[in-house]
């Protein structure tokens, strides 16, 4: 099980690290092809609505919003710096591992004004891939429903 702790905290903070340093691009590198990438609000997810406020049915889908945010997409300039909790491990039946894991996100402004974004907890699904793993299924649960309409990064 402790292998699987370090397992999970490592694939856990080379996420967050990928996101902080704005190397967008290699994000979806840590989902599998066939994967679920959702937002929601815990109000939500308590309830079982499916909708989130961010959904992607597969890796493709993901590549597919990372290019839309360099390309498309118009939003202001910032970066996100995440503070997560130990991963707490649910389940491992040796090819499949599911955890949890709090998070705290600050947002960072172009003119240098921080504010804490939006807590939470990752509900994962993780398939081992020889000594790493790879995400089937991230739900990222917003503590509160008052998510701030730019949430263009990913959670």
């Amino acid at each position: 099980m402790q292998d699987t702790f370090q397992t999970i905290a490592r694939a856990q903070a080379e996420y967050a690290r990928c996101i902080d340093d704005g190397d967008l691009a290699q994000w979806p590198d840590f989902f599998v092809g066939e994967c679920v990438y959702k937002v929601t609000t815990a109000e939500n997810h308590k309830r079982g609505l499916a909708a989130g406020l961010i959904y992607a049915a597969s890796r493709g889908m993901l590549v597919d919003r990372i290019a839309s945010l360099r390309d498309a997409n118009i939003y202001e300039r910032h970066a996100y710096r995440h503070v997560l909790g130990q991963p707490y491990i649910v389940s491992d039946d040796g090819g499949e591992v599911r955890s949890e894991t709090s998070f705290m996100v600050a947002r960072i402004m172009r003119d240098g004004t921080t504010s804490l974004f939006v807590t939470g907890r990752y509900l994962d699904v993780y398939v081992r891939h020889g000594n790493s793993v790879k995400l089937r299924e991230r739900i990222a649960v917003c503590d509160s429903s008052r998510i701030d309409t730019l949430l263009a990064l990913p959670l």
